[in-house]
């Protein structure tokens, strides 16, 4: 299978995973933690503890995926490991699925996605170091990614019993389900803080689309640029004076190129 057929089948088999996960009036049919005394306990807003459901909420739909089109997965082996998900065919091709979820800032923009290390496996393509298989082993690095609304003021040290649940104010809505190579969406600035990860777009329509910043230069240009993209500190212990670049302008004129 080529990667596109396998994009192209991701994107169908996520077509409706909003439905799956979303009441008819587009709130988030999760509503909290229930224990064993039948308490029902309301779901936090941070990014990690959302990001971790919906992936646990759309395994299923992953694995009706993978059946139906005859594919073995393989899942992550430790927290920090890439990618989420492996998939590999019949002809033992693989495909490197990343689950990323972001929420909406306003209605063109979302908070920002990371799309991975650019150091590490990213660099040293056949390490096993941190990821399942060898970068270079696998046809094609894709992203799936997840964007919603935030709902603002929810009472999170209030607790609820079975029959409240309808009283239960989901804490996200407004699902919007995308599948794009990382490539594609990335741009040439790390993500958010001090880690080493490759940034992404922030407008929704260039995610939808794959309208990156390195888009209609090409995947190499893409590999090059971040394989050798520097911070101050990585180019400090590499005793240079400064990084060769810092953004896509310097590395046309780094490289030479128009």
């Amino acid at each position: 299978m080529d990667k596109k057929t396998f994009i192209k089948l991701l994107r169908e088999a996520v077509s409706d995973l909003d439905r799956a996960i979303s009441t008819e009036d587009g709130n988030w049919v999760v509503k909290g933690f229930i224990d064993v005394y039948k308490n029902i306990y309301t779901i936090s807003s941070d990014t990690k503890v959302v990001s971790k459901i919906i992936e646990l909420y759309i395994f299923p739909k992953i694995l009706e995926f993978a059946t139906k089109n005859e594919l073995e997965i393989e899942l992550t082996k430790a927290q920090n490991y890439y990618p989420d998900i492996t998939f590999k065919d019949k002809e033992g091709n693989l495909f490197a699925v990343d689950l990323k979820s972001s929420y909406r800032k306003d209605a063109t923009h979302i908070n920002g996605m990371t799309l991975g290390a650019f150091t590490g496996y990213f660099r040293e393509r056949q390490s096993l170091k941190n990821i399942t298989h060898p970068y270079d082993d696998y046809k094609a690095h894709i992203v799936l990614g997840v964007i919603y609304d935030t709902v603002p003021d929810i009472d999170e040290r209030k607790t609820y019993t079975l029959d409240q649940l309808g009283e239960i104010v989901s804490v996200i809505k407004n699902f919007q389900f995308f599948v794009q190579e990382k490539w594609l969406i990335a741009i040439d600035k790390p993500g958010s803080g001090n880690t080493k990860n490759i940034g992404s777009v922030s407008n929704i329509e260039d995610l939808l689309n794959g309208n990156g910043t390195f888009a209609e230069l090409g995947e190499d240009i893409f590999n090059d640029y971040w394989m050798y993209y520097l911070t101050a500190d990585m180019a400090k212990k590499a005793e240079l004076p400064k990084p060769y670049y810092s953004n896509l302008a310097d590395y046309k004129q780094f490289k030479h190129m128009d």
